[in-house]
């Protein structure tokens, strides 16, 4: 399909595939769908693996072309026609932010939801992180093998390395967040949202003057546990009203409403990069009532970014955009 280059609105009826072509192009990005973790879920029975492709156009740079070869296990990627060997690659020239059903776990749902949501903005805004984190992340299993195992001569030197990585990541994540905060309250008024006095906080994972003395501190309780129980894994963006976390307080509506907020804050951050990302926003019309809705497609329209939005029923917006018809997995242009 060739789509618009400000607004595409896909409709068609349940099932028909909509989503489908939303999720190729987080396939794309990121090697792995926002439905399921399982590659082998994404493929379908006539072969072994599925393939995605599409064309970049960048205005201040050259246009790519991109394309994603994966099955249950293995993946090929190329950029230009070249092999590569990290799926990043193909994330840093497809950056983009997802809006979907399941979008309200970013302010119920575990900390986790909460740490890929910072750390995904870090990844486009910051070029030193996924050096860091990688970093950390290979110090964090090497300690929990010594953990239990035993091994007690190695964990100083593993506690200092991981230390060092965990600081940084956790300096880089307090700033991004720090970020998102300034941009908040605008979006809140933007999208008209009624949160007062709503706050949001990066809590580090750990105590102390310094992440070196908590894993000290820690470390009886650690071999015990045979697991690393202080640091950036275990870290929370807290979001509180008048000092209550919201998640306690919110009903599931206003839930949605605002992770919406949070999503289109990172719109905000990301758009200041060189490089828009693009907007997916799943099955809009569904998820919010029809001023809400309005609300959420005019803040993304309005970013500058490409927009992306699906539903059972044609969406009308009165500036630019392509109109696609979805009906059993084929997509036809509305003229």
């Amino acid at each position: 399909m060739q789509p618009d280059e400000r607004l595409n609105i896909l409709f068609g009826d349940n099932g028909a595939g909509k989503s489908s072509v939303l999720e190729a192009l987080v396939v794309l990005s990121r090697g792995r769908s926002y439905r399921t973790t399982q590659a082998s879920e994404l493929v379908g029975p006539q072969k072994p693996t599925f393939s995605v492709f599409a064309q970049v156009e960048d205005p201040s740079g050259p246009n790519h072309r991109l394309g994603l070869e994966r099955s249950g296990r293995h993946w090929r990627g190329r950029l230009d026609g070249v092999d590569l060997s990290q799926i990043s690659q193909l994330t840093r020239l497809l950056p983009l932010v997802v809006m979907e059903p399941e979008s309200h776990l970013l302010v119920s749902g575990s900390p986790e939801y909460r740490r890929k949501y910072i750390d995904w903005g870090m990844f486009h805004v910051e070029p030193r992180f996924l050096e860091v984190w990688r970093k950390f992340s290979r110090a964090l299993k090497q300690r929990n093998v010594a953990l239990r195992t035993g091994q007690l001569t190695v964990l100083d030197s593993l506690d200092e390395v991981l230390a060092d990585a965990g600081t940084q990541l956790g300096a880089m994540r307090r700033a991004h967040v720090e970020s998102v905060a300034s941009h908040i309250e605008d979006l809140m008024t933007e999208l008209g949202t009624p949160f007062p006095n709503v706050r949001i906080e990066y809590q580090p994972g750990w105590t102390g003057s310094s992440y070196l003395e908590a894993l000290s501190a820690g470390r009886e309780r650690d071999l015990e546990r045979g697991a690393t129980t202080a640091g950036p894994h275990r870290a929370e963006l807290a979001m509180q009203q008048d000092r209550t976390p919201v998640r306690t307080v919110f009903s599931r509506g206003e839930q949605k409403l605002f992770a919406a907020t949070l999503l289109m804050t990172q719109v905000r951050v990301l758009s200041s990069t060189e490089n828009l990302p693009l907007v997916l926003l799943d099955d809009l019309a569904s998820e919010f009532d029809p001023a809400n809705c309005t609300a959420v497609l005019e803040c993304a329209y309005s970013s500058g970014c490409q927009v992306w939005v699906t539903g059972t029923r044609r969406l009308e917006y009165p500036g630019p955009h392509g109109v696609f018809h979805v009906e059993r997995g084929r997509v036809q242009e509305v003229v």
